[in-house]
């Protein structure tokens, strides 16, 4: 079922019954560097909308920014850098994905991806059909390692 808005600006999976905020908001843009200042801008829009502090709006941002980097190197040039911002009361759940040339997800055991879990509570990545390579980060409210 999809979410229902609320006068709030919130959203209600329940039929407006209860329940929390299941905002989804969903970005395309070129696989390409110059365009990652979209991503941010829009990371630290939807963060302030949840009342995250202004450490946790920069750390998002940077993760997004991180993330989004260690996907581009691989993308398939011409092709679309699809990014899921799932807003909950507290948390983020933000989803990056690009078809990439080679199938593989990013290396765990370098200093990009540390810097990533150290910027976000969670992160994780895999790989779809067709060579398509995600990353996940979520990031609650305050939650500061």
């Amino acid at each position: 079922m999809d979410p229902t808005p609320s006068a709030d600006g919130t959203a209600d999976s329940s039929g407006g019954h209860g329940g929390g905020l299941r905002d989804v908001v969903q970005l395309a843009i070129p696989a390409a560097g110059a365009y990652l200042t979209v991503l941010r801008t829009a990371t630290a829009s939807l963060a302030a909308r949840l009342d995250f502090t202004l450490e946790d709006i920069e750390d998002l941002r940077i993760a997004v920014d991180e993330a989004s980097a260690l996907l581009l190197v691989s993308a398939v040039p011409g092709s679309a850098l699809e990014c899921a911002f799932s807003l909950s009361p507290g948390l983020m759940r933000v989803t990056v994905s690009v078809d990439s040339l080679d199938g593989e997800p990013p290396s765990t055991d370098t200093f990009a991806w540390t810097v990533l879990n150290a910027l976000a509570g969670e992160v994780s990545s895999s790989t779809g059909p067709g060579h398509r390579v995600t990353i996940e980060l979520a990031k609650r409210r305050g939650d500061r390692e």
